[in-house]
């Protein structure tokens, strides 16, 4: 057993001693990839994503120097037909390279460094095949395996931190790649030695124009997980099955950790965030603490067109279209906004709906996040809007409509490029961003199917909440009469009263062409129900 060369089970018998959900699913998909022409999987997620508990479970099970059976025993995989055929019954190398990356006195060195390593523990094990002075990993473990007929397993954890720690550094990038290209490029030589290959990290693998630096691998990512979609994060069952185990409300956890949605599966849960707070008891922002804020505000304050107004749009609730293939997944290489767009999907700051090619703020952790990001700088207008959406908030369900309107003054005025009312559409965004502080305690509902017709915006208390339903209805240069008629007429109110009680009827309308000094373009009238 060493530390790269059959590392063992211990990792993964650490995970199973604390929360644990079942994803032992992932080596039924790698075993039937073993020795195929699909044998090479790159797996990329976001940090706090599972990706290291993965990769430690894969370990256990392939690793020929330990026993695993009894760990694997009421598992998922136990069930499958695969189990016994491939458990502990290869050679594995394992490789975590952000602990290569932070302990290597100098990061140019860090490619001889992993080769060296791997290489030193392979002489230990196959001391008469491995040539004295040879320094190339691709060389020793061909030899090794013509040698002996014996083919490695081999994974690799944070694959891209190369890439990330040395943005910069091009020449040592493309040493990495080489590296990867010996091990992983196809032909009879990796036929012959690799079994199988898991990859993980952050980013897809590194684009060099169009074409991937890696050719042979098969890709799972944030933007297109496909069949490996269940295991990005918790899915909606298991996160269930974990308040119910732990008794703890599961609304909250839904509301806070939720929003990753893919095309065979609709709720995927940060398994960090899950984890943290069941384990202390308590709902807070957990992944995004776990590295400042700092890069957030560095890629969005990107000074490209139209990304601040995607990134406000999307502060309001709203999905922005995004193109993701010019992507050339790196932290430099951005030529519009759609690659930075791109970025935060990867690095799971935003979700990503493929049919219809839009992102979106995935859930109150990571638009919290955005709130911190946003306070500075280029962004104070848009972190003045978020202070003061309390105050509206607060205002309105008192029913104070003076109060509600001098606000909405107020909101308008912070900055008219980021509020432009141009009809009711653009109104009804503006107001999601002016009722920013809202979403702790509702869920904002637009264009509500309700009565006749669709209420603008309605506004549905989170469990828990005492606060009354309000139905929201805008008018753009007409007057908050009107909209309190139209959602009576309408019946917008309909069932919402038998299930909540007290409602809130809230007309807003603003008058683009209100003149004078003392003319206000907002007005409001509130009708409690």
């Amino acid at each position: 057993m060493g530390i790269y060369l059959n590392p063992g089970n211990r990792g993964f018998q650490t995970i199973l001693n604390g929360i644990y959900v079942d994803k032992t699913g992932l080596i039924d998909f790698v075993n039937r990839t073993i020795n195929t022409p699909q044998k090479l999987t790159s797996f990329s997620r976001p940090r706090r994503f599972g990706k290291s508990f993965a990769a430690k479970m894969l370990c256990a099970y392939y690793d020929k120097s330990c026993d695993s059976r009894t760990l694997f025993e009421g598992l998922e995989i136990a069930k499958m037909d695969s189990f016994e055929k491939y458990l502990n019954k290869f050679d594995v190398i394992y490789l975590d390279i952000t602990w290569f990356v932070s302990t290597t006195d100098d990061l140019k060195n860090v490619v001889d460094d992993i080769q060296s390593s791997v290489i030193f523990e392979l002489k230990n094990e196959f001391s008469e095949y491995v040539p004295e002075n040879e320094k190339s990993l691709p060389r020793v473990m061909t030899t090794i395996s013509s040698k002996t007929d014996r083919r490695f397993i081999v994974i690799i954890d944070e694959w891209d931190a190369i890439f990330r720690e040395a943005k910069n550094d091009d020449a040592l990038q493309k040493k990495y790649i080489q590296l990867l290209r010996g091990l992983f490029k196809g032909g009879t030589a990796t036929d012959e030695t690799i079994a199988a290959a898991y990859m993980t990290g952050i980013l897809p693998i590194k684009k060099y124009g169009t074409e991937s630096a890696l050719t042979d691998f098969y890709e799972f990512t944030m933007v297109a997980p496909d069949t490996l979609a269940p295991y990005v994060g918790f899915t909606e069952q298991e996160v269930i099955e974990l308040c119910e185990k732990y008794s703890f409300d599961f609304e909250k956890m839904k509301q806070w950790y939720d929003g990753y949605s893919f095309e065979n599966l609709d709720s995927v849960y940060n398994p960090n965030s899950v984890m943290n707070a069941i384990s202390r008891g308590a709902i807070r922002n957990y992944w995004t603490s776990s590295e400042t804020y700092e890069s957030l505000k560095s890629y969005i304050s990107m000074n490209f067109d139209g990304l601040k107004d995607d990134i406000i749009s999307m502060l309001g609730g709203k999905r922005t279209r995004v193109v993701v293939s010019t992507f050339q997944n790196d932290v430099t290489s951005f030529n519009n906004k759609d690659d930075v767009l791109t970025l935060l999907i990867h690095l799971g700051y935003l979700g990503y709906d493929a049919a219809s090619e839009r992102t979106f703020i995935p859930n109150q952790e990571v638009s919290d996040a955005y709130a911190d990001a946003v306070r500075e700088e280029d962004w104070k207008d848009v972190g003045d809007l978020i202070r003061q959406s309390e105050d509206l908030l607060e205002a309105t369900l008192h029913g104070n409509e003076g109060a509600v309107a001098d606000a909405l003054e107020r909101v308008h005025a912070l900055n008219s490029s980021v509020l432009q009312y141009n009809n009711e559409a653009a109104l009804s965004s503006a107001i999601m961003i002016a009722y920013y502080t809202a979403r702790r305690i509702y869920k904002i509902v637009p264009e509500f199917p309700q009565g006749k017709g669709f209420a603008d915006l309605v506004f549905l208390p989170r469990k828990g909440s005492d606060k009354p339903v309000m139905i929201v209805e805008l008018k753009y240069d007409k007057d908050a009469d009107t909209a309190i008629r139209q959602i009576h007429e309408n019946r917008y109110e309909g069932d919402l009263k038998k299930y909540f009680g007290n409602l809130l009827l809230v007309g807003i309308n603003y008058d683009k062409d209100a003149k004078g000094a003392d003319a206000k373009r907002h007005s409001c009238v509130v009708e409690k129900v």
